[in-house]
């Protein structure tokens, strides 16, 4: 597995370097809490191979990148579950601080009203 120096989540969270407080667990797939969260719940989501970024897939391809997302879809409905709402983020470039593919799945604490403030319902 080839990483960069700034892959924190093959160097430090995958092998639990860095103590980790799992959330879901599979045999390809990571997601523990944030370690240094942005938001009240924050979760990061990671496969346990090197990949990346969602531009570059490396070996992993489109079968590992399905296995991560059905874990990001089932932590962002437990998210959404208990508290009303969660929102899912990875980035690319510069934006990508550490170099491993990764999505942040999180909720930021706004109340219901806020929630509905900002996004309502334009559907409807």
């Amino acid at each position: 597995m080839a990483t960069s120096p700034s892959d924190f989540y093959c160097r430090q969270a995958i092998p639990r370097l860095t103590p980790v407080k799992v959330v879901m667990e599979t045999e390809d797939v990571l997601a523990f809490e944030h370690t240094n969260p942005a938001h009240p719940v924050h979760v990061v989501v990671v496969p346990k191979e090197h990949i990346p970024s969602l531009i570059d897939l490396g070996g992993g391809g489109g079968e590992l990148l399905s296995k991560v997302m059905a874990v990001v879809g089932k932590v962002a409905a437990q998210i959404k579950e208990g508290h009303g709402a969660a929102s899912v983020t990875t980035n690319v470039g510069l934006y990508q601080e550490s170099q491993h593919l990764h999505f942040h799945v999180y909720h930021r604490g706004e109340s219901d009203e806020q929630i509905l403030a900002m996004y309502g319902h334009h559907d409807g």
